[in-house]
């Protein structure tokens, strides 16, 4: 099954524009496009614009990307150094996990203790009111 750019974006959640900025910053070199100059994008594309959309959420670089896609072109020869590519990215994601692990503990250490001054407020708002 073929697509259009904008059918592709759908697909894939991204806007045209996205998709058209990929492809002039070399990471979509698949894409066909038919008699009148149109973006083409068969499945393989698609998938390739999935992972590419998965690593974007991860942070890596377009010049990583760029790098993944030039050793794609060069053949499968290449498996070893993308791998490679891949492991150094996978230990960055984990290194950050970690990090939003941290931070992540401390904003729920700091809602608890929201929680106990606003529980501590309520209860001498209660003990004011039966006073008066």
């Amino acid at each position: 099954m073929e697509f259009y750019i904008k059918e592709a974006a759908e697909k894939v959640g991204l806007p045209t524009h996205t998709l058209r900025y990929y492809e002039q910053k070399g990471l979509l070199p698949f894409v066909k496009r038919d008699n009148n100059g149109n973006r083409i994008f068969d499945e393989t594309d698609l998938s390739w614009l999935e992972l590419i959309v998965c690593l974007r959420k991860t942070d890596i670089a377009l010049s990583e990307l760029r790098g993944i896609v030039e050793l794609t072109k060069e053949g499968d020869f290449t498996a070893a150094k993308r791998k490679q590519i891949f492991e150094k990215h996978k230990e960055k994601m984990l290194e950050k996990q970690r990090d939003l692990d941290k931070a992540f503990i401390k904003i729920e250490t700091k809602i608890e203790y929201y929680d106990e001054l606003e529980k501590k407020y309520e209860e001498e708002k209660e003990t004011m009111s039966s006073k008066a």
